[in-house]
């Protein structure tokens, strides 16, 4: 039995996705890989299929054209046959003891069919160029080591939120939370790591560093001057965001699990402001304005909590310089904070 599938979307990766896959296939046959190759132009699909062909009961290989980063989490999830699906993207990679580890938990869950439907570790900002890394842990949210439900779960501040690395979901919840991603969108896993979470009855925490992020790429998403050119794609998210659930939806949903969606909404949003006034012309200031306008639109109540009872009132009534200034310092001052730069 395949106990997790790993869905590597990999999009020109030559360079990373060896080690990668290698961080992968010490899970033995309880694991399935599946790389997607997204209409690589370089080397990539010939690494995957020397993977397919070294591992044949581990390794599969997607070949497709390229539809961005959310249609390969797609096609690997489409394809999954592991009872739990992780996505690792190809740049990134896992540590190799503590997966062991996990697998092990999940083994020994399994024997006493007491599963969680979502699963939760740490990740590691990790700026391999400069020896930097910081640990993102959820210690202060969830208890160690016990099956809870929302209720049990405290509360997130200011820009925490749970991101795709940390996440690994039961596959079967998973699909049936309707998750469809975006094609030739960047920051897709924003709704990755919001849109299933009321499909997650069962939680299971584990204090266990797992994942490596892999900060430095010139190209990255998380970079500054690349994030303020994409902030069409990013008010494109939040707009996926918005439509997924209304506020009443979301003040039906038990105690926990309400106070976190609606605490995520307000992060993302503010993140969603900072890649628009990053930068000042015309089409920025028209597109928050028409942002503003769908949410108002769309969900009235879900505007009003947006717009004045959550974070980005903080910044709503400073002139759209101004806002754009203190956002950029507050970001790169945070960067500072976790030692990436």
């Amino acid at each position: 039995m395949k106990l997790i599938t790993f869905g590597v979307p990999a999009y020109n990766s030559q360079d990373y996705l060896e080690k990668c896959v290698n961080s992968l296939v010490v899970g033995g046959d309880e694991v399935e890989i599946i790389i997607v190759n997204d209409g690589s132009t370089d080397r990539t699909e010939e690494i995957a299929l020397a993977f397919k062909e070294k591992y044949p009961n581990i390794v599969k290989v997607i070949s497709k054209e390229n539809g961005g980063h959310g249609s390969g989490v797609m096609a690997a999830l489409n394809s999954a046959t592991g009872l739990y699906y992780k996505v690792v993207d190809s740049d990134d990679w896992l540590e190799e003891k503590a997966l062991l580890k996990f697998l092990d938990i999940l083994r020994n869950h399994l024997e006493k069919n007491d599963l969680a439907d979502l699963y939760i570790t740490n990740f590691i900002y990790d700026k391999v160029s400069l020896n930097k890394f910081y640990i993102r842990q959820f210690t202060r949210h969830f208890p160690q080591e016990k099956m809870i439900s929302w209720s049990k779960v405290g509360k997130f501040y200011g820009a925490q939120v749970l991101l795709m690395h940390s996440l690994t979901y039961n596959t079967k919840k998973l699909i049936e939370s309707n998750i469809d991603l975006p094609n030739h969108t960047f920051y897709v896993d924003n709704i990755y790591a919001y849109k299933p979470l009321p499909h997650m009855n069962k939680i299971y925490y584990i204090d266990l560093n797992l994942y490596h992020y892999f900060i430095g790429r010139e190209d990255q998403s998380v970079n500054l001057k690349v994030f303020t050119k994409r902030y069409d794609q990013q008010i494109r998210v939040m707009k996926e965001m918005i439509t997924a659930y209304t506020f009443n939806d979301i003040k039906n949903m038990s105690k926990g699990l309400s106070r976190y969606m609606l605490h995520d909404l307000a992060a993302i949003m503010m993140t969603t402001i900072l890649f628009t006034v990053a930068e000042d012309d015309d089409d920025r200031r028209v597109a928050l304005k028409e942002l503003w306008l769908f949410i108002k639109n769309y969900d009235y109540d879900m505007y009003k909590f947006l717009r004045w009872q959550s974070m980005p009132m903080i910044v709503n009534s400073l002139p759209w310089r101004l806002r754009g200034k203190v956002m950029v310092t507050g970001y790169k001052y945070l960067r500072r904070r976790l030692k990436l730069g």
